[in-house]
């Protein structure tokens, strides 16, 4: 009697062939064949949901007289993909074989790929008395191949997640089919007019599940941009005389308490509203030069852990930043990686590893060790064996693994690493030095900062210099020949915003600046090798760059040790010399547009763009669509000309017609653009997925609601 194994698609199918060392193969049409095994694959779905005309002709027809549809629980019916068919021929034949008594289903180890199983199963009947086993591996190597065979449990331990699987598809079936026509009956003909269209020309509202609530967040966005009214306010900076040629430029912080202005001449405490109270403010100092006094000189250590690893989403996030691709793009590499032997599996929401890996983990490290962009950092690792208590941290974590740990080099792969393009050998090496990091300490820095007072106003500067570079000695990209320009200038999402800072300082010194959330600011005079970080910091590396950490993400925190240097110099009550005081004028600015790689971290976290990376990686929770959608959600928007994506910069915005059907979904069926409910279906699909509620459960609730908003929509 032989063993089966059916894969997902021909390429892993020969992965498991090469595992299991199969010799005299015999190659058959859509199989492999030897004396103790059979392997045949699947290309993707090869079994769908039937449409409904294959129900009855009457629903060919869209009328308000056929919906809701909503089939029988028995009655659901699946047909083979007519593109498909050859091949599911095959896989049929291969499962029915007599002298097959065990099956092992190596489909992506996840719920789809249990799906895709599963409706072949159903439809090729096979016999339940063959035994059916189940592989999970988190990657192709041969190692792990073969523990999931050995390992691989009976398949009815899996029943729980087939249901949700069934269920989700059910759902995004019964909320397009029954939205798309509904909204079409109601509103193309309307949407059409006001596009100006021909009566003659297609259009229907194409309505799903996630893509509706995913083009809701992009519009709103867009609205939230046109409605924004700017604000412009002009700040104070005081240029101080320290002594011996040294000089400062410092911001002035309003005060309630002052005399010289009224609380309402201020906006939000960071500047006149008005140009001639700020020349007002100016003059009551003069003449210059004015006595000013040091009354505070604070310093701080501050700790800066290692990120956590990558998952899709973050990696998606990262690579939409730095090399300007689609999540679709990412994907796509992130796959070719993994059937490479390169890396673990890449559709993944965990950002830590399993207890289980992290006892094996030096293998990973000893596989990249002769790596060239990390050889020095694994080396480094390995001698100091900070990799033997990694268990203990936060970066290992079982109860936040769902499926699968986080993506990480397997330490396998290097001779098919030189067939990689430029692009995924970038890919490779980034989610290398993100593992990695979390085997070095944290980056210590040292943060001061200086209180003036001159004439009752006060006066700020601060500064924080990298006293010991910890893991960032493997997370800087600069570091890296390949990866070292990658990272954009400027954010493209709000293009014409950022900051420039004014400053004459023969020491190297920087006011210290708090900017307004996405505000610009400009000024005649800039400090070539000083930049202004987002907590209000000015820094500074010694070779004037900014630094690149967090998978390419400018945290713009450098190394400012000259300007520390000089404050560290100052004494509380020591006199300085205030010699003038400038303008320099600011504006706020409207939020930023999605871009692929956020509006990806933001359906992870339920609609929420959170860009602290330690603050996600703290709520993260149910999130809209799954690791493995995601991507393909926002190329079906772009495909359907509901979003537009700008390729050079990875910005989305929407479409004409993509505001126009966003519109009438928000007057007829506004839930579907409501993420939190969105992310609570995809809790609910989890829930089937382990058992606390059943298929039938969740598929009555969601029945309910297909019905109750149809007849919402007929009645409008």
């Amino acid at each position: 009697m032989k063993k089966l194994f059916i894969a997902e698609k021909p390429s892993v199918a020969q992965q498991f062939a090469q595992a299991l060392g199969m010799k005299n193969v015999r190659r058959g049409d859509g199989f492999l064949e030897n004396e103790d095994y059979v392997v045949t694959w699947c290309v993707g779905h090869l079994v769908q949901l039937s449409y409904p005309a294959a129900y009855d002709e009457k629903y060919q027809k869209w009328s308000f007289d056929t919906l809701p549809f909503i089939p029988k629980a028995d009655e659901w019916k699946y047909e083979v993909s007519k593109s498909t068919a050859k091949q599911f021929a095959v896989v049929a034949k291969q499962l029915n074989r007599p002298d097959v008594e065990t099956i092992y289903i190596c489909t992506d180890s996840a719920r789809e790929g249990e799906y895709i199983y599963r409706l072949v199963d159903r439809m090729a009947e096979v016999p339940k008395e063959k035994e059916r086993r189940r592989v999970w591996i988190d990657s192709q190597t041969n190692e792990e191949i073969l523990r999931g065979i050995r390992e691989a449990k009976l398949d009815s331990e899996y029943d729980h997640l087939s249901a949700a699987a069934f269920s989700r598809a059910k759902e995004d079936y019964l909320i397009g089919i029954n939205f798309s026509r509904a909204l079409s009956l109601k509103y193309r003909y309307r949407i059409k007019q006001q596009l100006g269209m021909k009566p003659e020309e297609k259009m229907t509202v194409a309505v799903g599940r996630v893509m509706t609530c995913v083009l809701g967040m992009i519009v709103k966005r867009e609205q939230e941009i046109r409605a924004f009214q700017k604000t412009t306010f002009y700040r104070i900076l005081g240029d101080f005389d320290l002594g011996e040629g040294a000089k400062l430029s410092a911001d002035w912080k309003p005060s309630e308490q002052s005399s010289r202005y009224s609380p309402t001449d201020i906006y939000d405490g960071k500047g006149f509203l008005r140009p001639e109270r700020a020349a007002e403010f100016m003059k009551s100092f003069m003449p210059f030069p004015c006595e000013a006094t040091v009354t505070a000189v604070t310093k701080k250590k501050e700790t800066k852990n290692p990120p956590l690893l990558y998952n899709l989403a973050e990696l998606q996030n990262d690579c939409a930043k730095m090399f300007k691709i689609s999540p679709d793009e990412t994907l796509a590499i992130a796959q070719e990686l993994y059937e490479k032997k390169l890396t673990t599996y890449p559709r993944t929401d965990a950002r830590v590893l399993s207890t289980a890996v992290s006892k094996e983990i030096e293998k990973n490290i000893r596989g990249i060790a002769s790596y060239a962009p990390v050889a020095p950092q694994a080396q480094e690792i390995l001698s100091s064996g900070s990799f033997r208590s990694i268990a203990k941290t936060r970066y290992v974590d079982d109860k936040k693994i769902a499926d699968h740990y986080a993506i990480i080099p397997t330490g396998q792969g290097q001779r098919e690493y030189q067939s990689l393009k430029p692009l995924s050998k970038k890919v490779y090496e980034l989610i290398c030095r993100r593992f990695l990091s979390i085997f070095f300490p944290p980056a210590i820095y040292e943060r001061i900062a200086l209180m003036i007072d001159c004439q009752g106003e006060t006066f700020s500067v601060s500064s924080r210099a990298l006293k010991d570079e910890g893991y960032r000695k493997v997370a800087d990209l600069r570091r890296s020949a390949a990866l070292v320009g990658a990272s954009p200038t400027a954010d493209p999402a709000n293009a014409g915003a950022g900051s420039s800072m004014a400053s004459t300082m023969a020491t190297a010194a920087s006011a210290s600046h708090t900017a307004n959330a996405g505000g610009t600011t400009s000024d005649a005079a800039t400090m070539a090798s000083s930049t202004t970080g987002p907590d209000g910091v000015a820094t500074t590396r010694a070779d004037g760059s900014i630094g690149l950490e967090n998978g390419g993400e400018s945290e713009e925190e450098g190394d400012n040790r000259s300007l520390s240097e000089a404050l560290l110099k100052l004494r509380k009550g020591q006199k300085l010399q205030l010699e003038t005081l400038r303008v320099k004028e600011g504006e706020t600015a409207p939020p930023k547009r999605y871009t692929s790689g956020s509006m990806i971290l933001a359906m992870e976290n339920a609609g929420n763009l959170i860009e602290d990376e330690e603050l996600r990686a703290q709520i993260k929770g149910a999130g809209i669509g799954t690791s493995a959608t995601r991507a393909g959600i926002l190329t079906k928007l772009v495909d359907n000309k509901y979003i537009a994506l700008q390729k050079k910069t990875q910005v989305l915005s929407p479409t004409k017609l993509g505001e126009y059907i966003a519109y009438y979904v928000k007057i007829s069926v506004p839930h579907l653009l409501n993420p939190k409910l969105t992310a609570s279906w995809e809790m609910g699909l989890s829930e089937v997925a382990d058992g606390t509620i059943t298929e039938a459960e969740y598929m009555e609730k969601l029945e309910d609601f297909v019905r109750s908003r149809t007849e919402k929509i007929r009645a409008l």
